[in-house]
């Protein structure tokens, strides 16, 4: 299931706003003057699939629709009585899903957490998250970016670390819709990492640092060993029952074709050594003479099954690193990426010289992290949410962000939704955009209708 429109009404206030998306190039870009909700809209996506329903709560609308490619479509309703706005009480929303037949229609009601509804005692959150200070009776200074949460803020962030009894229930229909469209947010002003706290095995949220760049680096090398132990198991399988299927083997392959699919098997080969994805081995090169008599057409033909099989294993890996390299290496200056099966990315020098990650500028950070996320860290279908993508990004580079992001899509299956004031992200693609427009003034009569 994908989405094809998502409709605003009222938001904060004045604006009504409707995006179709575009289905065939899965690339949608929103843009318009600051204040007009491009932010916002991608915060309401991402806290509807991501159940972060703080943030809907924390944005005035009326109305917010997502419309689904089965025209069937789910509206957010916030609760009319609750829009005082000096009030601190957090106001209440409402779930309706319609079928595309309009036979079946939901409705779910999100409680607010409090320390009323919750069956264990307050004290005992700080033990569960670490970072956390209680600094009111039900609120919390989390340390590590200085927020002020509450239990609605703990349950978003930190909800799967907390006993079973704080676990929200949700009916199965809304489950259904969450689990159908993964939605991954990247905030390009407030990047934030996913860690590994080795003191005490759980996993923080944490400001985007310098770690990310290594933790991805860490990360690669450890789906290259993946892709490698499963090469290995496979040729030792494999090389077992070789003998004997060379013996029951019929050879169809006529010389030429023989030497046709070495020769193919040979550049795939180098290519994955060349990617960084396999070591060279010195006697993986060999000669097939002129005349092949039966035994060694046999013996070729389960050859070149075998490390047909053996190479496979890096279909889904090699396109992804390829396309990795290419970017970074055509945008970053005086420096170069290759890829270590032990160490995942390194760059290096004009010179050799090897670099560390805080020898990268911001801007080949905030690059390298968004391309990372996008090629290694999401599954295919998922609906991407970008805010403002051009922060940190020379206009050239702003320029060919959005051909980055087509190669990206067909390798991976994307879908973008993406936020932005840069007319060079949008280069000569407006055919891509949705702008957001002030709302239209009525006229004299309907002002006065409405007196």
């Amino acid at each position: 299931m994908r989405i094809k429109q998502i409709t605003v009404k009222h938001l904060f206030d004045i604006f009504d706003h409707t995006i179709n998306l575009n289905m065939e190039e899965r690339i949608t870009i929103i843009h318009g003057k600051n204040g007009f909700g491009k932010t916002s809209i991608l915060r309401l996506v991402n806290g509807f699939f991501n159940l972060k329903y703080s943030d809907i709560r924390a944005i005035p609308f009326q109305k917010f629709t997502i419309i689904f490619d089965d025209n069937s479509f789910v509206d957010v309703v916030k609760d009319s009585t609750s829009k005082n706005k000096k009030s601190n009480v957090r106001p209440k929303i409402n779930f309706n899903f319609t079928s595309s037949d309009q036979k079946e229609k939901l409705t779910f009601y999100p409680n607010l957490l409090d320390g009323k509804t919750i069956s264990f005692p307050l004290s005992m959150i700080d033990d569960f998250i670490p970072g956390l200070d209680r600094v009111g009776s039900e609120k919390w200074l989390y340390t590590p970016t200085k927020e002020i949460m509450d239990l609605e803020d703990i349950y978003e962030r930190f909800g799967e670390y907390l006993p079973k009894q704080f676990q929200k229930e949700y009916p199965d229909w809304l489950k259904k819709i969450i689990d159908s469209i993964n939605v991954r947010f990247i905030e390009s002003q407030r990047l934030l990492d996913i860690s590994n706290s080795a003191k005490n095995g759980r996993t923080i949220r944490m400001p985007m640092t310098l770690y990310s760049v290594a933790s991805y680096s860490e990360d690669l090398a450890e789906n290259i060993q993946t892709k490698l132990a499963e090469y290995g198991q496979l040729s030792q399988t494999l090389d077992r029952t070789f003998p004997a299927r060379v013996v029951q083997k019929k050879a169809s392959l006529t010389d030429d074709e023989l030497r046709e699919k070495i020769d193919q098997l040979e550049s795939e080969r180098n290519q994955l050594i060349s990617a960084g994805l396999l070591k060279k081995d010195e006697d993986s090169n060999f000669q097939v003479k002129d005349s092949i008599d039966d035994s060694t057409r046999k013996l070729l033909s389960v050859y070149i099954e075998d490390v047909d099989k053996k190479l496979n294993v890096f279909n889904d890996i090699y396109p992804k690193v390829e396309l990795f390299k290419n970017i970074i290496n055509k945008k970053y200056s005086f420096k170069s990426v290759t890829i270590d099966q032990s160490k995942g990315f390194i760059f290096t020098t004009q010179e050799g010289e090897v670099l560390s990650p805080t020898d990268l500028s911001s801007g080949e950070q905030h690059e390298l992290v968004i391309l990372y996320e996008l090629l290694f860290k999401v599954k295919p279908n998922t609906l991407i949410l970008i805010d403002e993508p051009e922060m940190s990004l020379h206009i050239s580079w702003q320029q060919e962000f959005l051909k980055d992001l087509q190669e990206i899509t067909k390798l991976s299956g994307l879908d973008i939704l993406m936020a932005t004031h840069s007319p060079d992200i949008i280069n000569d693609r407006w055919d891509l955009t949705v702008e957001l427009e002030k709302p239209k003034q009525k006229s004299k009569d309907e002002r006065t209708d409405n007196t």
